[in-house]
């Protein structure tokens, strides 16, 4: 019948007095909410982003719950928000770090006094058609604050301007502020709820409203809602992904190293189809592990039913932890660099990794067989474990914007992908099918930025 609908709206209309009427009632049924872009097959309505003009020579004011109060000036969209205040000491890639689905809920400062000096980049894809500059398509942190921005931008790659950027994408930002003594309280106090206020006033009895993103499954937002495929040409291997926050260039590693990549849902039952693959990834994601209850109990199915090689980055990681019975623990103010060492305990070296999380495994309760694999040489927290074929890391190794120290990790992953695929007795070729690559995505299904209070 869908068929038939579809094939009388596409028809045209060219003798309307014998089929207006049975036109009418057919076109009815067709929705009359955009389309979701990427996909072949069914898509998925979508809402348009929540852009504002830019708020210019408006007074803006960051509001930390039950501290201090910092008065400074907007740049970007011009609305209020709230989320939890973290800082990342990054001297490079704010795009990228803007665009990390790891900062959902978060209101992101950064410790570099200059901030958009080189502008934003296109959406330009690869030939992957994967994103070149941006994690994600939208912007994911919830606001940004920091001490000076450039309102003048020059970068080859550059269209628009951090302010413009943010305006488009509905994200509110202050400049203007001490940051050193933003950093200074969250360091002392940890992470900590704020607000933005765009043209108003502080108003003490607004308290009561900060929302926190730690009582709120965040990576059910920002994970892809249906299947998508990123094929790898002429690639041998087949992984399956889930998607808990997926960063662009953790596909790009995998596509660019000969693997084609299934995406799936967070919450897919990935031991049910894991026979149909080579290897299983864990990709990164926001917010506190515990609440992807449904993650856990698939993953560790998977660990019980399957000696598939497994990798997991950031909150993969913490995930997989949880499903061999560890636990994690909420760090004070957590990891945001792109400068932290990490002590790789299998050898001695010491790796300069990209790191963005507020949460840790407790490396005192993995089980026996686990390993501790890498280990924090600032605060001394697990960077990573590992058992054959099994193994995970806190930091990105992917990197974008730096360092790839640790990129050899997606080698040594796709290693172990290809011994266990050898040493299997009969040989099986999981290379996605030409129906896969016709009726799947080829990008994120259906995730859309949204507010926090709103979004369900």
């Amino acid at each position: 019948m869908l068929s038939k609908l579809a094939i009388a709206a596409a028809r045209p209309m060219a003798k309307p007095a014998m089929g207006a009427g049975r036109m009418t009632s057919q076109i009815r049924f067709v929705s009359s909410q955009p389309l979701a872009t990427g996909s072949k097959g069914r898509k998925m309505p979508f809402k348009a982003t929540r852009a504002t003009a830019p708020a210019t020579s408006l007074p803006a004011t960051l509001t930390i719950r039950d501290g201090p109060v910092f008065q400074g000036e907007a740049f970007g969209a011009n609305a209020n928000i709230s989320g939890e205040a973290v800082f990342t000491t990054s001297l490079v890639g704010y795009p990228e770090s803007m665009t990390d689905p790891s900062y959902r809920g978060q209101i992101l400062v950064f410790t570099q006094p200059l901030i958009g000096n080189y502008g934003v980049p296109s959406s330009e894809r690869d030939e992957f058609k994967l994103l070149k500059y941006f994690e994600s398509p939208h912007v994911q942190c919830a606001g940004v604050v920091v001490s000076d921005v450039a309102v003048n931008y020059s970068h080859w790659t550059a269209v628009e301007s951090l302010g413009a950027w943010c305006a488009r994408e509905g994200v509110p930002a202050i400049s203007g502020v001490d940051t050193r003594a933003i950093v200074t309280y969250l360091r002392e106090q940890g992470s900590s709820l704020a607000r933005i206020t765009v043209g108003e006033e502080y108003d003490a009895d607004e308290d009561e409203g900060f929302i926190d993103p730690g009582q709120i499954n965040l990576v059910k937002r920002v994970s892809t809602k249906a299947p998508f495929v990123v094929e790898s040409p002429g690639a041998a291997l087949h992984v399956a992904l889930l998607d808990c926050g997926v960063k662009e260039n953790i596909l790009r590693s995998l596509v660019s190293r000969g693997a084609s990549v299934t995406v799936f849902p967070y919450n897919y039952p990935i031991h049910k189809v894991a026979q149909h693959y080579d290897g299983v990834f864990i990709s990164n994601g926001p917010g506190d592990p515990t609440h992807c209850h449904e993650t856990v109990y698939n993953l560790a199915r998977l660990m019980e039913t399957s000696s598939i090689p497994i990798m997991g980055i950031c909150l993969g990681h913490q995930l997989l932890a949880l499903a061999v019975g560890a636990q994690t623990i909420k760090l004070k103010y957590g990891n945001r660099a792109h400068n932290i060492p990490a002590l790789d305990l299998t050898t001695g070296q010491c790796h300069i990794t990209s790191q963005n999380h507020g949460y840790a495994v407790d490396a005192s309760t993995l089980p026996a067989e686990f390993k501790e694999y890498f280990v924090n040489l600032n605060d001394g927290s697990n960077e990573g474990k590992f058992t054959r074929p099994i193994f995970s890391t806190q930091f990105h190794p992917e990197a974008k914007g730096g360092p790839m120290d640790s990129s050899y990790l997606f080698d040594k992953y796709l290693q172990n992908v290809q011994l266990a695929k050898s040493n299997q007795t009969t040989y099986k070729d999981n290379r996605p099918t030409q129906l896969m690559l016709d009726i799947l995505s080829k990008e994120r299904v259906g995730v859309e930025p949204a507010p926090l209070a709103t979004a369900a």
